[in-house]
């Protein structure tokens, strides 16, 4: 098979992940193209070859672009970070409580939401603030 074909292969494999983004033609349109430059320098090898090193290439051109992006890993920044993270959206929040606080454990209405939280006793009327979480607790303070 001429090192031509595998050229051809290797860029519309390479113009085809331009309509369907994912990166993984990428990988397969290089691996052709490395095959096509192997065959190019080493005329004569068998078809059945050619197909098993393009099979290679591609998957070496696979593993090394994930073992790239597991060492470099995408960090993306977020305008809503804690988009998913309710309780931490309540953190800075004043509320009254409903019910008191007693031994350190009580429980607090936010919403139509009834929340765990912990924090010095506290009559039932006081206001508090959300200082923290931890899991769906929320560690409250009171407000003078």
């Amino acid at each position: 098979m001429p090192a031509l074909y595998w050229l051809v292969l290797g860029l519309l494999l390479m113009v085809a992940e331009l309509f369907n983004p994912g990166a993984f033609l990428l990988w397969l349109g290089l691996g052709a193209l490395l095959t096509a430059l192997v065959v190019m320098l080493a005329s004569g090898i068998a078809p059945v070859w050619q197909f098993v090193l393009f099979g290679v290439l591609s998957l070496a051109a696979i593993l090394a672009y994930r073992e790239w992006r597991r060492r470099h890993p995408r960090v993306e920044a977020s305008d809503r970070p804690l988009l998913n993270q309710r309780a931490a959206q309540l953190v800075g929040g004043n509320h009254l409580l409903l019910e008191p606080i007693v031994d350190g454990r009580g429980r607090l209405k936010i919403g139509d939401a009834f929340w765990t939280i912990t924090g010095p006793d506290a009559l039932a009327g006081s206001r508090v603030r959300v200082v923290a979480t931890d899991g769906v607790t929320l560690t409250v303070r009171p407000i003078d």
